[in-house]
């Protein structure tokens, strides 16, 4: 993974843990956060996600809204609105278990807490875009590596719904990690199913994986 800025020291010399020990540490650090902090990581990222070349030609862009402490893109989705971006939330799938739909979100929109407490647009098929038919996918990191490994929160969402992005890569979005700079760790296991990042951005930096 190359750096597009200059390099800040953010590793944390952690001794070896597990992904679920890793994940519960991470997760805490982030929490801990002031709301000033988060408030100057999130400016600082969506300088950054606006230089990350994934997303120059990008008009359909799916994001989140942040929880736990996840670094926050509102001041990114209030500059990609501007440019004319379109925006949409991931929702869970009701007829497929463990799968992402991608609903609008725009000023005004309704959302519904799903099961884990996380608000989502209704899911509708009217209105709701496949994940072949994105442009870019932000989403959020518990932890990340130089090597493009990543950590999230377990579920496997994104990499059930992005599957078939290594049998059919052309047609796949660009996916983006965002975290804080802090959640990069040394090393990270890659495991089989894990669908691979083209970038992660932070509040710090832009990490484009090789």
């Amino acid at each position: 993974m190359s750096q597009t800025t200059d390099s800040h020291p953010s590793e944390p010399d952690l001794p070896l843990l597990s992904r679920n020990e890793l994940r519960k540490k991470l997760r805490q650090q982030r929490r801990m956060l002031s709301p000033l902090e988060q408030e100057q990581a999130s400016a600082s990222l969506a300088l950054n996600l606006i230089k990350n070349p994934d997303l120059h030609r990008a008009r359909h862009v799916a994001i989140y809204l942040p929880n736990d402490g996840e670094i926050d893109p509102h001041p990114y989705m209030a500059m990609a609105r501007r440019k004319g971006i379109h925006l949409y939330l991931p929702v869970l799938h009701p007829i497929h278990p463990g799968k992402l739909v991608f609903s609008p979100y725009y000023d005004g929109v309704e959302l519904t807490a799903n099961r884990f407490g996380i608000p989502e647009p209704a899911f509708s098929s009217g209105l709701r875009r496949p994940a072949w038919a994105l442009d870019a996918v932000l989403f959020p990191l518990v932890g990340f590596d130089e090597n493009g490994g990543r950590l999230g929160m377990g579920g496997g969402f994104y990499d059930r719904t992005f599957a078939f992005s290594r049998q059919r890569p052309r047609l796949a979005p660009k996916l983006i990690g965002l975290a804080h700079d802090f959640q990069k760790v040394k090393k990270l296991p890659v495991e089989p199913w894990d669908v691979p990042l083209h970038s992660v951005v932070t509040d710090r930096q832009l990490y484009r994986v090789k």
